[in-house]
């Protein structure tokens, strides 16, 4: 487990009065089988948040993409990421990537469905999205939102949203916010 998700395990244990492992047995032994059925079910009875309910689910039923992504490099990882139809986003999220690596170092974490990038803290997150488009989440604060940086409500993963569909979108726009997320991630 990265150090991230043992920092946010701890922070769940400590607001519920709970140990891990009596929340992976309320998981476990619920009659609930899917993921966010399950998620909604620890919201709803243990008053926790989007995040830290998606993290226990994943880390009770073992369905991170850590673990799914253990002993791939990253263009095997990239393979099953942008599979089938969404094969035309990964020239996108290539362009986005290049642009970002120029900025300095950071750690990137692959998950189920995207890559999650991070220096201290998760600055950005880069998958495909809804609608045939990329998703690049980016967490900063101080910025207003526009048309296209879309912010996001409170409790996600991300405090905003730019959805692209193809390289000519990885313009002077995106990656200033890009910029701006990486630097407050230090």
């Amino acid at each position: 487990m990265d150090k991230a998700a043992e920092t946010q395990l701890r922070n769940i244990e400590n607001r519920t009065g709970r140990s891990a492992g009596e929340l992976f047995e309320i998981v476990k032994k619920s009659d609930l089988k899917k993921h966010g059925q399950l998620r909604d079910m620890l919201k709803k009875d243990l008053g926790m948040g989007h995040g830290d309910a998606n993290l226990i689910v994943h880390l009770a039923l073992k369905s991170d993409g850590a673990t799914a992504s253990e002993g791939q490099n990253m263009p095997e990882i990239l393979s099953g990421i942008y599979a089938g139809k969404k094969a035309t986003l990964r020239p996108v999220h290539e362009a986005v990537m290049g642009a970002i690596k120029g900025l300095g170092p950071f750690e990137i974490a692959p998950k189920k469905g995207y890559l999650s990038l991070r220096r201290k803290k998760q600055f950005a997150m880069i998958g495909p999205g809804t609608r045939g488009r990329l998703a690049v989440g980016l967490n900063m604060k101080g910025v207003e939102p526009t048309d296209r940086l879309i912010a996001e409500p409170p409790g996600r993963m991300c405090q905003y949203q730019v959805f692209l569909t193809s390289v000519d979108e990885v313009d002077n726009d995106l990656l200033s916010w890009i910029r701006t997320a990486f630097e407050s991630a230090a």
